[in-house]
């Protein structure tokens, strides 16, 4: 039976602990017990780790051999700020997808009170991300940058940078694969209504290359998840 899967907070040469919520749940929750065993991610490795102590806010592990290390995506996403609970499914899927980092973004055509109050969202963002790591068992979480302008991401120093765009009718993603596209690589998503004309311009005039996902309008969580699982598919 494969065992559950934790990242620790805290983690030295032997032992780690889960400390706050993320140890309420497993204590409270999951009925956690000394010598319990879970593959516990430490730093850069998945070691055998077997629960030592248990309190309310904090389990300890004491850790064995490594069984496994981790391998980092090359794969990031610039996403545009939509309404919150379909922004918190794409953010959930495409981790479980592998994303590197999603960078959310204010788009002209994101909601102002969206906008507003995505700053207080991040840290809940963040809980997602860590909990969809846990649950797909990846070695770390996404990063998940703080929200900004598109003016302050659009520079982004990647190799390959990839705007989605329903109104590109020349290339779907497929065709600029076939250019044998190098890493790392970082696809936009705009919000509900697409990019505006004047963001496409910013895009292009700072190295990205347009591309659609077909002849449907898809969701921009839709986007999201397809673009990145196309994607990941033609670099496999």
């Amino acid at each position: 039976m494969t065992r559950r899967r934790w990242i620790a907070d805290e983690h030295s040469a032997d032992t780690a602990a889960l400390t706050g919520a993320h140890a309420a749940h497993l204590a409270r929750v999951l009925r956690a017990r000394v010598g319990q065993q879970f593959d516990i991610v430490a730093g850069d490795v998945v070691r055998h780790g077997t629960i030592s102590t248990v309190s309310p806010d904090r389990i300890e592990f004491s850790l064995a051999e490594v069984i496994d290390v981790e391998t980092s995506s090359d794969i990031s996403m610039l996403l545009a700020i939509f309404k919150f609970d379909r922004f918190e499914w794409a953010i959930e899927k495409c981790t479980e997808l592998g994303v590197a980092k999603i960078f959310p973004v204010v788009a002209r055509r994101t909601d102002a009170h969206l906008a507003q109050a995505a700053q207080k969202r991040v840290e809940r963002w963040r809980r997602i991300a860590l909990e969809a790591s846990q649950q797909s068992r990846r070695t770390s979480p996404p990063e998940i940058a703080d929200p900004m302008k598109l003016k302050e991401v659009v520079t982004l120093a990647f190799t390959t940078k990839v705007l989605l765009a329903e109104n590109e009718k020349k290339f779907v993603l497929r065709d600029l694969f076939g250019d044998e596209i190098e890493l790392p690589l970082v696809l936009a998503v705009g919000p509900e209504g697409g990019w505006s004309d004047e963001e496409v311009q910013l895009f292009e005039s700072n190295g990205w290359r347009s591309a659609s996902l077909g002849d449907t309008i898809l969701r921009a969580e839709t986007a999201a998840i397809a673009s990145l699982a196309a994607a990941k598919a033609m670099l496999i």
